[in-house]
């Protein structure tokens, strides 16, 4: 399986798509192709990149990534920014770099309304979900005395 390369012609028809079509991905960078002479050849990584297939990792089990929303009424701006940071940091930290954990956060200060997005590896997404909750709901926690109701 290694090093096999499959014409245009190939991938068009692996796809069900016309040929125009894989030329228009490979201009647009949509595929990734290498020029030999006249003609373009795609790797089958490349091709199993665009279609989002191949194989899993050997021995390992297949990647997973979750998508996590947490909605925090009763959350003032500076509270919020300071939460904000707060997780940011923790996403930032002992985390495999090759499987990034991605947080976003957005404020609404006419609800009093945090909204929380994370995206990324089951286990380092459920980690940063714990220490969100202990941040929450301890005594001595970060917004202690802000927070509502989590």
């Amino acid at each position: 399986m290694g090093n096999e390369m499959y014409s245009v012609e190939q991938v068009a028809d692996r796809l069900g798509l016309h040929v125009r079509t894989v030329r228009g991905y490979i201009r647009s960078g949509r595929l990734r192709a290498v020029r030999i002479g006249k003609q373009y050849r795609i790797a089958r990584a490349d091709l199993d990149a665009l279609t989002g297939t191949g194989p899993t990792r050997p021995g390992g089990p297949a990647a997973v990534e979750v998508s996590s929303i947490v909605q925090i009424d009763g959350i003032d701006r500076s509270g919020a920014d300071r939460l904000g940071t707060f997780l940011l940091a923790g996403a930032n930290t002992n985390h495999d770099p090759g499987r990034p954990l991605r947080v976003q956060t957005v404020h609404d200060e006419e609800r009093g309304r945090m909204k929380i997005v994370i995206l990324g590896d089951a286990a380092a997404t459920a980690e940063l979900l714990h220490l969100l909750d202990a941040v929450l709901r301890g005594d001595n926690g970060l917004l202690s005395g802000e927070v509502a109701d989590a």
